[in-house]
């Protein structure tokens, strides 16, 4: 049942995404689940403790997140599958943990803001779906950003969540989100966070690596069938270049994203500012542009419907079963 329900899930997202009065009037999961997370912090995080303890309260913190998170989801799920048309309400439910409308929406308003608007506006657009300083980049800075943000929560936001959905169910699908949402609220290299989200980070590395290589290979095959994009160098960019990324995942969808298009992507970049001396994945062009951006979602959109195929291929198998 759980390959119906990520298939229907990803169908309802695209329809009608999450909508901004929900989101008003009773938040999103992924809220819920950032409130859940402040707290642990907020309560666990001890500067004063070393850093083995430290990174003891981090687990602590990760494993009670877990903890809710699941008990929670699985109550729902069981709950939702014994109601008439149960699967339908339970995909409504998964739906909530995609992101395949919303990020395309985000990053397209980049593109709105960069050909209509005004820098400035596109500098706002933009940090709105990345985490680097926004403030000083240029038109091609701004661009490329935009790019390997999309690239990024395609495997993030999309394909990894799909796919636990996919084996695991609306509990899965949960947790993975609850993991996901950790790592990018304490999972970073700081003072603060360099212990506490040790357990966060590895964990989350863990769960994406599946999806992050799935996605670099849709992206590869959606070059293959859409106009002005190369697959070959999509795949040969993907395999020299993503090792180089910092991350162990994203490099896969960025570099395929990448030799796609013709462009480079990483590179320099700031975050709380602090420099960041990034590798270029991609011997392109690094004048990145609108079009560029445009490209590109042509690309993710082509990539998601492959993706959206395969799911539902599956689906139809198992029900056979």
């Amino acid at each position: 049942m759980a390959a119906p329900l990520a298939l229907l899930a990803m169908l309802v997202e695209l329809a009608i995404g999450y909508p901004e009065r929900a989101v008003k009037q009773a938040g999103h999961p992924v809220t819920w689940m950032g409130r859940l997370i402040a707290w642990l912090e907020a309560r666990l995080n001890d500067p004063a403790k070393t850093g083995a303890e430290r990174r003891s309260a981090g687990l602590m913190a990760l494993l009670l997140l877990l903890l809710v998170v699941g008990a929670a989801a699985f109550i729902l799920e069981g709950a939702l599958l014994l109601l008439p048309f149960g699967l339908l309400f339970a995909a409504v439910a998964a739906s909530t943990l995609i992101a395949q409308r919303s990020l395309y929406t985000h990053v397209a308003a980049v593109t709105d803001a960069l050909q209509t608007g005004t820098l400035e506006e596109a500098r706002t657009a933009v940090s709105q779906i990345v985490g680097r300083d926004t403030t000083q980049l240029d038109e091609s800075g701004i661009a490329r950003a935009a790019i390997e943000s999309l690239a990024e929560n395609f495997s993030d936001g999309v394909v990894s969540p799909v796919l636990w959905i996919g084996l695991t169910g609306l509990t899965g699908g949960a947790v993975y989100k609850a993991i996901n949402t950790a790592d990018s609220m304490i999972g970073h290299r700081s003072e603060r966070y360099e212990d506490f989200g040790r357990a966060a980070a590895k964990l989350d590395d863990a769960v994406n690596l599946p999806g992050s290589r799935l996605s670099g290979v849709l992206l590869v095959c959606a070059a293959g069938l859409t106009g002005g994009a190369s697959a070959p160098r999509a795949w040969r960019t993907m395999c020299r270049d993503a090792a180089k990324h910092a991350s162990p995942n994203a490099g896969y969808p960025e570099a395929a994203m990448a030799g796609a298009l013709g462009v480079a992507l990483g590179g320099p970049r700031t975050y709380a500012g602090s420099q960041f001396v990034g590798t270029w994945l991609g011997d392109g062009r690094r004048d990145a542009a609108a079009k560029d951006i445009r490209a590109a979602l042509r690309l993710y959109a082509t990539a998601d419907a492959l993706l959206v195929a395969a799911v539902a291929i599956i689906a139809a198998i198992t029900a056979t079963m």
